[in-house]
């Protein structure tokens, strides 16, 4: 399910604001992506680990972003990374081509080893910024509870409309091999009046024998009720979600539905099939949505 949210944390002492942001769309496993400032680019372990612990599927982007005067003035050189970068450069040249001079201007190619502003204590960042990641969080899942409220009444007004259609088809299907029958004598009737010859019964009979089992739609009828009831437990259950089971169900009263469709051509019972058919497909699209 989508969701959003964000928080904002002032860093005391310097003017500068901490930004966090969190997006979260439909997905079918978890997906994390992070954008962020070079002042956090090493807590993004500890930011995408709150996601997966709060998380479970969706694509999520998590923005971190500062601002604040407290970020302008002149640049100042970060002469740990540069001495680290340094190090590395050499180490590298050791290795690969021992005899070659490793010139200073090569650290200009480094990134982000001048930063401009007040000096940002990076613990007091961090812990800001789990915070706020924290808060970003709450709204997200606020807002995918009420998404999902709304989906889940959704979801209950078309099952209801599958139950009660197939009840309707609990009272009409019996009546069909009666129908059936009185069709078969009418038009065998006026086929052997043409020709002088009487009806046989028997014969008729066996004909409407052989219908009544194709048309038999008993076992379907009563295994769609069965999911329904199953659907309805599953959306009240507390605890661990289950969207891949209310997927399979769906798909397990497609294909009843279709076997219906295709047992019985009486224009009434195809009409509510369709019904039916158009409900459980829109029901599978939204079903994709729960977690």
């Amino acid at each position: 399910m989508t969701g959003y949210g964000i928080a904002r944390r002032d860093l005391p002492g310097v003017a500068t604001r901490l930004t966090i942001d969190v997006r979260a769309l439909n997905h079918r496993f978890l997906d994390v992506r992070t954008r962020t400032s070079a002042e956090l680019q090493e807590h993004i372990a500890a930011l995408e680990s709150i996601v997966r612990k709060r998380l479970h599927r969706g694509r999520v982007e998590i923005g971190v972003k500062l601002t604040g005067r407290g970020l302008e003035g002149p640049a100042t050189l970060d002469t740990e990374r540069a001495k680290s970068a340094y190090t590395e450069l050499c180490a590298m040249r050791d290795e690969l081509a021992p005899d070659e001079p490793v010139p200073l201007s090569l650290l200009a190619s480094v990134p982000d080893l001048y930063r401009r502003g007040e000096s940002i204590e990076p613990d007091a960042l961090r812990e800001l910024a789990l915070d706020a990641l924290e808060s970003a969080c709450d709204q997200l899942e606020t807002m995918r509870l009420r998404e999902g409220q709304n989906l889940a009444q959704d979801l209950s007004n078309r099952l209801e409309a599958i139950r009660a259609r197939t009840a309707q088809l609990h009272v009409l299907c019996p009546n069909l091999v009666d129908g059936h029958r009185e069709k078969m004598r009418e038009r065998i009737r006026k086929l052997l009046d043409e020709q002088g010859m009487s009806l046989d019964e028997g014969r008729l009979e066996h004909e409407v024998a052989l219908y009544a089992d194709k048309a038999d739609v008993a076992e379907e009828l009563a295994r769609l009720r069965s999911h329904c009831d199953q659907f309805v437990d599953l959306m009240q259950s507390t605890g661990p979600t289950h969207g891949r089971k209310l997927d399979f169900l769906l798909q397990e009263m497609a294909r009843e539905v279709n076997t219906i469709g295709s047992k019985i051509s009486d224009a009434d019972i195809t009409r509510l099939v369709v019904e039916m058919k158009a409900d459980v497909e829109r029901m599978r699209e939204q079903a994709q949505n729960i977690l």
